[in-house]
């Protein structure tokens, strides 16, 4: 993400508005503003639109990781960033149930051992899905970026081919639920995610070049998803299959999403952002998203912040446009300024640290 020593504001704004996306899967989703589809739409018009909107969304993960594997695949492999990594996810992982200890908040009333142990080994229990999906994945960026250097431009494509044909191809057509599919909520997606941004770093996609077929093919495939959503579930009340085509398309490796995914990637691509004020903000706020994920999606905190800013008083009604934008940009907020405040306390920590060591030697 950085040319020189700046980091390129068009990535760091896609990571920026990948947050907010993100953010408002959370919000319809989890606050059941996005209802399971009717078989008539025409009742339910605000559970209908919501579901455009997450379609529009849902592309937001696989923005991410394209963002890492295309920056990964051509710079140094660093332990210091694994260890940046593991500490900022056990920071919040151990934080947020201590601090919600000290001001007896109802939801850690029933912590056991168990739970504790998760809080304690976040990677390994799933804590947060995307960063033991990350966390792998990173191990294993040194090996793809080197494979992926050292193969031809069409031995690379075929390879491409056979991984998008058995994480992707395979479970977008098959009327099936299949043992291997984990819906792109895996390290296994986010590695074919890495070649994919491999081959478009090494060698491009030109037809997305074109900033109006990036846009275009970005809105034909999310208005896809919703459309061929509504149809599938439509039809859901004759076979069970229609009903399980149209669960799959919001599934971050079906093949309209990775189009989706790679379509706006490119449209921020080759987003031209003059350096000045706007470029200063986008790269002060772009490090602290990872922060805002971790806050909002901790256990104890992802479905209590639904409460706490009564999703449920609007989530039958048009009303929950306004009142989204409005959460997701508190939870953003809040979510920056506690990362903030995070950071300059690791930083202190890490400055106190060298200087006595130094002291030592």
């Amino acid at each position: 993400m950085e040319t020189g020593s700046k980091r390129q504001a068009n990535f760091e704004l896609l990571r920026i508005v990948a947050m907010f996306m993100i953010i408002s899967l959370h919000y319809l989703v989890k606050g059941w503003v996005a209802t399971p589809f009717p078989f008539v739409v025409k009742e339910h018009p605000a559970g209908a639109f919501a579901w455009l909107i997450e379609a529009f969304c849902i592309v937001a993960v696989n923005c991410y990781v394209l963002i890492s594997g295309y920056f990964l695949v051509e710079s140094a492999w660093k332990p210091g960033r694994l260890v940046s990594l593991l500490s900022q996810v056990l920071f919040y992982s151990l934080m947020v149930p201590i601090f919600l200890l000290l001001i007896s908040a109802n939801s850690v009333r029933d912590l056991d051992i168990y739970d504790w142990i998760g809080f304690v080994f976040p990677f390994g229990t799933e804590h947060y899905w995307f960063a033991t999906a990350y966390l792998v994945m990173y191990l294993f960026a040194p090996l793809l970026a080197a494979g992926i250097g050292k193969m031809k431009k069409r031995d690379l494509q075929i390879l491409l081919a056979l991984l998008l044909a058995f994480f992707s191809l395979e479970k977008t057509i098959l009327p099936v639920y299949l043992a291997t599919d984990r819906y792109g909520y895996d390290f296994g997606w986010f590695l074919c995610l890495f070649v994919v941004a491999g081959y478009i770093r090494l060698y491009g996609i030109s037809w997305l070049e074109k900033k109006s077929h990036a846009a275009g093919a970005y809105v034909l495939s999310c208005l896809l998803i919703w459309q061929l959503s509504l149809f599938f579930n439509t039809l859901g009340g004759e076979a069970e299959t229609f009903a399980r085509y149209a669960n799959m398309l919001y599934n971050y490796n079906h093949l309209l999403c990775l189009a989706g995914a790679v379509s706006l990637f490119y449209v921020f691509k080759n987003l031209r952002i003059g350096e000045g004020r706007f470029a200063g903000v986008v790269r002060k706020l772009a490090p602290y998203t990872f922060g805002v994920y971790l806050l909002h999606e901790h256990i104890l905190v992802r479905y209590e912040w639904m409460k706490w800013l009564c999703v449920e008083d609007v989530a039958e009604s048009f009303l929950f446009v306004p009142h989204m934008i409005l959460c997701v940009l508190v939870v953003y907020a809040a979510g920056t300024a506690v990362d903030r405040a995070r950071a300059q306390l690791f930083a202190r920590v890490t400055a106190m640290a060298e200087s006595v060591l130094r002291k030592q030697s």
